[in-house]
């Protein structure tokens, strides 16, 4: 588990409410039913009128995933790949059909059981490559509907606000109650405002994010299993899979002495 993004949305609400204590303002004042409802309530309806209905069966499991989801590692395939590797060259690739029940990799597992099974390395490049194609772009379609609403929050805050508005000209006869009615115009707008900045567009990079470091990951399996279906050398197999990581990722050379 990751908490970063929940510390972060949660943090912010904090701010706005120190914020509005500080200002000498009373927090519940912005808590109005009928503006959270419009904000909250249109901007997931048209989003999912974006989209598709399976679309919107991915919408809760990744808003989970955003807030809740651990970033995969690339670095932690290496040492795993690097073993495979040892051991087909050292016993050749039947052997790896024993070591697939320890792996808790499922990409992984799938690219070794076809090098095992003698599927040639071009098509099975080509079958890895493809689910990483499809990772990408389910990846692409959840942030999309986060990014989508950070997009229309703003605009329907500010029709709640006009429609806030038109009730405050209904009452100009009542001069006593129009500074109520003008303020909860304008909290419609804060909340169409305050959910794209601080809940719909961090959600949605986060995804985008949690989705670039799987496919990173996904790739540097493809290269490894390539490298063990060749028969390469396990020590150029770790220096090739660690040239792909970010240089903050690789290890050290006293990790590599210890290891």
């Amino acid at each position: 588990m990751d908490p970063i993004t929940l510390i972060g949305v949660a943090t912010t609400f904090v701010l706005v409410v120190l914020f509005t204590v500080m200002e000498g303002g009373d927090p519940t004042s912005v808590l109005l039913p009928a503006p959270l409802l419009l904000v909250f309530g249109v901007t997931i309806v048209v989003c999912l009128a974006g989209g598709t209905m399976g679309d919107a069966k991915r919408i809760i499991p990744s808003m989970k995933e955003a807030f809740l989801g651990k970033p995969a590692k690339a670095a932690d395939v290496v040492p795993t790949v690097v073993s495979l590797a040892e051991k087909a060259r050292r016993e050749g690739m039947l052997a790896l059909e024993d070591e697939l029940a320890k792996i808790d990799d499922p990409f992984l597992v799938r690219g070794v059981t076809m090098a095992v099974d003698g599927t040639d390395p071009a098509e099975l490049r080509e079958i890895l490559e493809g689910e990483v194609n499809a990772k990408e772009e389910e990846v692409k379609q959840s942030a999309k509907f986060f990014n989508d609403a950070g997009a229309y929050a703003p605009t329907i805050g500010i029709v709640g606000t006009v429609l806030g508005l038109v009730h405050v000209m209904e009452n100009l006869g009542t001069p006593e109650e129009l500074g109520h009615l003008i303020a909860a115009a304008f909290v419609a707008t804060l909340w169409g405002v305050l959910s794209a900045n601080a809940i719909w567009l961090p959600l949605g990079s986060r995804i985008k994010r949690l989705g670039q470091l799987e496919v990173s990951r996904m790739e540097l399996v493809i290269e490894g299993v390539a490298a063990i279906q060749s028969g390469s050398n396990p020590r150029l197999v770790a220096q090739k899979l660690e040239s792909l990581l970010p240089v903050a990722d690789r290890p050290s050379t006293a990790e590599k002495k210890a290891a």
